[in-house]
């Protein structure tokens, strides 16, 4: 296993030397929907629960890590540890309790200087990651296989920051590079470049409300109660379970809304 000398190491047992080993190629950042130190966001997992993310870090940019990065953690889903053995690395980041704020200054700076150490260390190739299981870097809500549940993780003020600053950082300091690409991303060819209407930039303007409605919909802060009769690896799918009692209806009623709202901008012209 391998730990970052950067980081203050608190294990967690028996997890550390339990859980089976990975091959890390993928490094995933979350919001942890409270305003807690990395010696606190340790205390929640030896206490409160059997799930884990590899490190914690809190606003003043204090970092702890709990397991090795060379060993599953139980952060990111279908990312945690795939049949191949190769894994991600997660980390868990002080917010406030809505997961609205951004980054602070020392946070930033410690994530990119994780950042660089994990590429330099395990080869995690400086790229935001394409797809699931492609290899790079990315944030908990890139793509839906790092959590079963669905999640808005880390909040858009922070994904922004990861897309613009901290992603970048990342690569400019692993190369030297004064001016690194903000994305991975290909610019699109002319021909995948598609002209909107003023209608229809108004429709587009009504799905991205109410994307913004079900992820509203679906934030549970802070933290929801595992059972802890519970076999580990049925608990393992997802670092924010929200309780969707009483709720049910309302995301559907959003998502069939959100439906009727897209069809209608296919049919545009």
């Amino acid at each position: 296993m391998a730990w970052y000398p950067g980081a203050t190491k608190w294990e967690l047992q028996p997890e550390s030397d339990a859980q089976p080993a990975i091959r890390p190629t993928q490094f995933i950042v979350h919001s942890i929907i409270a305003p807690w130190t990395a010696r606190r966001v340790y205390e929640y997992w030896r206490d409160s629960t059997n799930l884990e993310s590899h490190f914690g870090l809190g606003y003043s940019g204090d970092l702890g890590q709990f397991i090795g990065t060379e060993t599953r953690a139980d952060a990111n889903a279908g990312a945690n540890r795939r049949g191949d053995g190769t894994g991600a690395v997660s980390i868990e980041t002080a917010s406030n309790l809505q997961g609205s704020d951004p980054w602070t200054d020392e946070q930033v700076e410690e994530l990119i200087k994780l950042g660089v150490w994990l590429h330099q260390k395990h080869g995690i190739p400086l790229r935001i990651c394409r797809t699931h299981n492609d290899p790079g870097f990315g944030y908990h809500s890139l793509f839906s296989q790092w959590s079963t549940s669905g999640t808005a993780c880390p909040g858009k003020a922070r994904i922004k920051q990861f897309r613009e600053v901290v992603f970048p950082g990342i690569v400019a300091r692993a190369t030297g590079k004064s001016t690194p690409p903000t994305t991975s991303t290909p610019p699109k060819k002319d021909e995948d470049t598609v002209a909107l209407t003023t209608a229809q930039d108004a429709r587009l303007a009504r799905v991205e409300k109410k994307l913004d409605e079900i992820a509203a919909g679906a934030a549970v802060a802070p933290w929801t109660y595992r059972n802890p009769t519970q076999d580990k690896e049925s608990r393992a799918a997802g670092h924010r379970i929200p309780d969707m009692h009483g709720r049910i209806e309302q995301i559907q009623s959003t998502l069939d809304g959100l439906v009727k709202a897209v069809a209608e901008i296919a049919k545009e012209k």
